[in-house]
């Protein structure tokens, strides 16, 4: 398993009236825990980009167990639980300090500029090899 941490200040503009956080917004957290673990990983986004690759979320799933508030410091952790394949399922934690506030979870798929699934790159398959290296294969 992978992890990695990214910490992110609850913004006033992602809270309501109450300065409870809007449940959308807990999406594009996960979206900052999953740039920060592939970067950390060497698999850089936008290089993704740049060679003809996309990663398009094709599942999500989000439990709320408590409110993020404004001006918060929460922590995302994300988990890369098993090498992926051919699909990428990432794993999420949102804290506030010791305070477990909301799980979740997305899928991804490789696509290429055009919309059509393709496999991942090879350096892609190669550095999750390396990086799971010693443990099973289950995605």
């Amino acid at each position: 398993m992978i992890t990695s941490q990214s910490q992110i200040t609850v913004r006033y503009a992602e809270t309501d009236m109450m300065g409870v956080v809007y449940h959308g917004n807990y999406l594009p957290w996960f979206e900052v825990g999953r740039t920060q673990l592939l970067r950390e990983c060497g698999v850089v986004y936008r290089e993704l980009e740049q060679e003809g690759y996309r990663l398009p979320v094709i599942e999500v799933g989000c439990r709320y167990l408590r409110p993020a508030l404004y001006d918060d410091t929460i922590t995302i952790l994300t988990k890369l639980p098993e090498r992926p394949l051919i699909r990428i399922r990432l794993e999420y934690e949102v804290r506030r300090g010791e305070e477990l506030l909301a799980t979740g979870f997305t899928v991804h798929g490789f696509i290429n500029h055009q919309g059509e699934p393709v496999r991942p790159p090879a350096r892609f398959t190669e550095r999750m090899r390396e990086l799971f290296a010693g443990q099973p294969d289950q995605a």
